[in-house]
């Protein structure tokens, strides 16, 4: 097949029609023919020459040239495609370093392999522009809700046309045991959309919380118009959902305009959704109220916060118990993923047991250490001290507003507690020498003789062994593992020492040993205020 003007405009419209079929950009297609016209002309010419074609994009005539670059003596390798100064004065009067000699060549005679072998760069082409225009169109609709039919079933996973291209819903992404047959329509959420060597993968999901998000945006228009905010979703798909809102217009009811009128709003998500029940509870940013709501329908009879483990406890009555965690526990989990926080349910009888422990072991410790009769330990107990440290420190007037306590008891009572903190400490000093703790980590400032104890029975006996601990050694904190937070417990955690204290300690003790310098951390703190304050100053804008 030789490149005449009996094919030329034939060029073009091949090119058309492939871009039509595939929608993609006509000029790529005839980009691909190029690249294979010139491949096929290497093979002719010599695979070391620089040939290029150029198709006229209005007439369709494929121009063969022979480019030949202008190099220094000592870079010449390839007397085909390169020459050197000295040569290229023949064709060109200044000749310098990069310039190009374009020669035009005769087209060439493509035989059945040089044609066969053309076609597969076309094709190729074609298939990377497709991919491409693929990827460009659904990488921005990741996130959003698109209609589909179903094709096949591969291993569990359903192949889903999408309209150009296809993505796919894997089984554990689908609700339940659902069942899709070829040519159902099917409503899926975009996940994810990934450019991978064999081309855009696009992922889709019915189980996602998003999903119910964008359900409920398309069924309520104060979500679609922002006047309502879906705050969080929580859902164990197929079976049940929670769902936290607030509106930003104090005239409209964010549960009641989700629910709609004899709630058809919701009832069109649960028909979507295979039934799955939805709870809409309203958002707030008191997380204690906030959980309260999550856990409806079961009534809450106290909640406590533990800001630093994220934890929440909650207390509900006896016969809540059951309503409150769920079957199988389903209520308190949903309620655990809307809120962010590990929640414990106990009862208030579990409560009360645990107060009456943790009275009895006060008042035996005020007890055994200040040498107190029972009645006058629990006097301590329910006027709220709970240690030694805040007997013995404690001003004098908070013990005097204790019946039957005058001044002279006060002073006995914080003498006793003194007396019996520094024989602990005396005792823990020894120990810790016993246990071979250097002076270094004595004489350092912020550590109780309790403390060093308990670092040199965790192999920390230098201040260089404790500078090199990580704040989360020593104060304790959370990790998650496998979905699940577990707890990491801390060296110096009993001591109720906080995260923020832990790292002022290490830090301290990195200063001291000269790891550190001083100025580098103001600059830090100062380069962080900034930054800080540069954030807010954007969020007020």
């Amino acid at each position: 097949m030789a490149i005449t003007s009996a094919n030329q405009l034939e060029l073009l419209q091949t090119a058309e029609a492939v871009a039509r079929e595939k929608m993609i950009d006509p000029g790529l297609v005839v980009e691909a023919m190029e690249e294979s016209l010139a491949r096929a002309a290497k093979s002719r010419y010599g695979a070391e020459m620089d040939i290029r074609v150029s198709i006229d994009r209005k007439t369709g005539v494929a121009t063969f040239t022979r480019v030949r670059t202008v190099v220094e003596d000592e870079e010449l390798e390839n007397y085909q495609a390169e020459l050197t100064v000295a040569q290229a004065k023949e064709y060109l009067e200044d000749p310098k370093v990069g310039d190009e000699i374009v020669d035009e060549v005769p087209p060439v005679e493509l035989g059945r392999i040089a044609a066969q072998s053309a076609k597969q760069v076309i094709l190729q082409k074609v298939r990377e522009a497709e991919r491409e225009r693929q990827y460009e169109e659904f990488k921005d609709r990741a996130g959003t809700i698109i209609n589909g039919i179903v094709r096949r079933e591969e291993y569990g996973n359903i192949i889903v046309d999408i309209g150009r291209g296809e993505a796919v819903l894997r089984r554990n992404e689908k609700i339940g045991r659902e069942s899709y047959r070829p040519n159902d329509r099917i409503r899926v959420f975009i996940k994810d959309v990934r450019r991978e060597v064999r081309g855009p993968q696009i992922f889709l999901s019915r189980t996602a919380p998003e999903f119910m998000a964008e359900l409920f945006k398309m069924e309520v228009p104060e979500i679609y118009d922002g006047i309502i905010e879906i705050k969080a979703v929580a859902r164990d798909p197929g079976s049940r959902a929670k769902i936290a809102v607030i509106s930003y217009d104090s005239s409209i009811d964010p549960v009641g305009a989700c629910v709609g009128m004899r709630g058809s709003r919701v009832q069109a998500v649960v028909n979507e959704l295979q039934g799955e029940k939805i709870d809409i509870i309203p958002w707030n940013e008191d997380q204690p109220t906030f959980l309260v709501n999550a856990l409806q329908p079961a009534e809450v009879s106290k909640v406590v916060l533990d800001d630093d483990a994220e934890r929440i406890e909650v207390v509900v009555p006896d016969e809540q118990l059951s309503l409150a965690i769920g079957r199988r526990g389903q209520n308190v989990r949903l309620a655990s993923q809307l809120t962010g926080l590990n929640i414990d349910i106990m009862t208030e009888s579990q409560e009360s047991e645990r107060r009456q422990a943790e009275f009895a072991e006060r008042t035996q410790l005020f007890m055994d250490a200040l040498d107190l009769d029972e009645f006058f330990a629990q006097l301590l107990v329910s006027e709220g001290f709970t240690s030694l440290e805040e007997v013995a420190y404690v001003e004098v007037d908070e013990l005097l507003v204790i019946d039957g306590v005058d001044e002279d008891t006060a002073g006995e009572l914080q003498a006793r507690a003194r007396d019996h903190i520094d024989a602990l400490n005396r005792a823990a000093l020894e120990k810790a020498q016993e246990l071979g703790v250097e002076q270094s980590l004595f004489d350092f400032d912020g550590l109780t003789p309790q403390m060093i104890v308990a670092l040199a029975e965790d192999g920390v006996k230098t201040l260089e062994d404790f500078a090199t601990c990580a704040d989360w050694e020593l104060a304790g904190g959370w990790t998650t593992v496998g979905g699940q937070r577990v707890k990491d417990n801390g060296v110096l955690e009993p001591f109720d020492v906080s995260l923020e204290e832990a790292q002022n300690l290490v830090m301290t003790a990195r200063v001291q040993l000269g790891w550190v310098d001083p100025e580098e951390l103001v600059q830090d703190g100062a380069d962080t205020e900034e930054t800080a304050d540069a954030s807010e100053d954007e969020a007020e804008a």
